[in-house]
């Protein structure tokens, strides 16, 4: 799922479509659309600033993972990964879509992939799994049918699953930063979790993470633009300081013990791109598990995406009467293309992000403010040192932020006075972060929806496409006896 911005900010007035003042003019239909070059760049600028800690979080969550053979991957490579594709899938969103919509790589697909994808296969194999859900997407745009299987999905179910990946990515980052630890097996406990170290925090780092979760939502709720970045950027430098006059042990930290780099600035390690295999994740897990992953991460940003595209489109006023944005089929076949392209170059699925109303609010209104944020994360290969001294209790917080974002933002469009709908949703948030898979929580919901609509008489309301989803999610929970009853791995 992509982050949500903290707080959509008052759009600009526009003064009302003018005529092309020249080529740039006219290729952007900047004056068509009530704009200006300064208000473009503006929107730009602060599209950038509200989501360039994607380049220091991106890596914390996928370095925290490792593959089936005990791999990590590099952090400075990752930054270099996630900062490049970010940059040119922007770019071809606002060239090609013609909308200021950045694309980034996409907090809950990245938690996908580096949890539930990797550990059973190489990273290499879990990538190709990223690429295949892109090639997918763009025949589905291709097809239509991309459209019909959105509207398959019952509104309650779709925000169940949003809310559901927010609770997940919060957590991720409660035990990323130590905030909470799981109970060894020895301790013969009940209770899988605990608060700290022996229920009790501890340490110099927690103390990073607690205050600056208290920054984000103080800047949150203060509507402050950037309020993620600055809060990350406020409690990075804040750890160098303690790491510097305090003896902090190294694993205490996230990442390496912060230090100040040499230099600001270095030359980007490319090693990540193009390290992908795609058809190798089908062999670790087999044909039927390995369809089911790239659905995963195919259903993770299909919704979120959609719903991104026409809540920016609608605040930028760019739909019609109707509320369809044009251009509709360029936007969502450069969507598919971002998601394959981040699997490429090992920065997880590419998305779109809710943080474009910053740069809205601005007054952008075409593609050229994509241009400016893709051009800004380009620029920002250079200075990857300063990334990959950011420890992860300085950037996970934005988690629980982006967690409560989410939540806040979907509960409340789910009927909840309607069982057959409240039921799976429940299900589906609480077995997202329950059972630590965003799959399970899909898959839950899906079948719990299908079963109670059957079983008030209304199976005739299921649409085919949700029978066919709940059909095969029906055979991955029973994978298992199936195979023992076939006699196969």
């Amino acid at each position: 799922m992509s982050p949500s911005a903290p707080t959509p900010v008052d759009a600009v007035q526009s003064p009302g479509p003018q005529p092309p003042k020249n080529g740039l003019d006219r290729f952007f239909k900047i004056s068509e659309r009530g704009s200006t070059v300064s208000r473009e760049l503006r929107g730009g600028l602060a599209t950038f600033f509200a989501m360039a800690y994607i380049v220091v979080l991106n890596p914390i969550i996928l370095g925290a993972g490792q593959d089936k053979f005990g791999h990590h991957l590099d952090n400075g490579q990752l930054v270099t990964a996630t900062a490049l594709m970010a940059g040119l899938s922007t770019l071809l969103m606002g060239v090609i879509g013609n909308v200021p919509i950045a694309v980034a790589a996409g907090l809950g697909i990245n938690a996908v992939v580096s949890l539930q994808l990797a550990p059973k296969m190489s990273w290499p194999d879990a990538m190709g799994m990223v690429v295949l859900a892109g090639l997918v997407l763009m025949i589905l745009v291709a097809s239509g049918l991309r459209q019909r299987v959105m509207d398959a999905i019952p509104n309650g179910l779709r925000r169940a699953i949003a809310i559901g990946i927010g609770l997940f990515i919060s957590l991720v980052g409660l035990v990323d930063a130590g905030f909470v630890t799981r109970n060894p097996d020895a301790a013969h406990t009940t209770v899988p979790l605990a608060l700290g170290q022996g229920g009790q925090l501890q340490g110099w780092p927690v103390l990073v993470f607690v205050v600056g979760l208290a920054l984000m939502f103080v800047l949150t709720v203060r509507k402050t633009k950037g309020a993620i970045l600055i809060g990350m950027v406020v409690m990075a430098v804040v750890a160098i300081i303690i790491n510097a006059v305090a003896e902090i042990p190294d694993a205490s930290w996230g990442l390496a013990v912060p230090n100040v780099p040499d230099s600001l600035v270095g030359a980007p390690d490319f090693g990540l791109i193009g390290q992908i295999s795609l058809f190798g994740g089908f062999k670790e897990v087999g044909l039927l598990t390995g369809c089911l992953f790239v659905f995963t991460v195919l259903l993770s940003g299909f919704f979120d995406a959609m719903g991104t595209i026409i809540g920016v489109g609608e605040e930028a006023g760019l739909t019609d009467e109707n509320g369809s944005l044009p251009g509709m089929g360029r936007i969502l076949m450069v969507d598919g293309i971002a998601v394959a392209a981040g699997g490429v170059g090992s920065a997880s699925a590419n998305t779109c992000f809710v943080e474009s109303t910053a740069g809205v609010g601005e007054g952008a209104r075409t593609g050229l403010a994509n241009v400016v944020t893709g051009g800004l994360f380009l620029l920002a290969l250079v200075f990857t040192p300063l990334a990959t001294v950011v420890p992860s209790q300085a950037a996970t917080p934005a988690l629980l932020v982006v967690g409560f974002l989410i939540m806040s933002a979907n509960v409340r469009e789910i009927d909840w006075s309607d069982f057959t709908v409240a039921v799976p949703a429940f299900l589906t948030i609480i077995s997202m972060p329950f059972t630590y898979s965003i799959t399970n929580g899909i898959g839950m919901g899906v079948l719990a929806f299908i079963l109670l609509r059957t079983a008030t008489g209304r199976f005739k309301e299921i649409p085919w496409l949700l029978n066919a989803v709940g059909l095969a999610f029906l055979v991955y929970f029973l994978l298992n006896p199936i195979e023992q009853v076939l006699g196969v791995r």
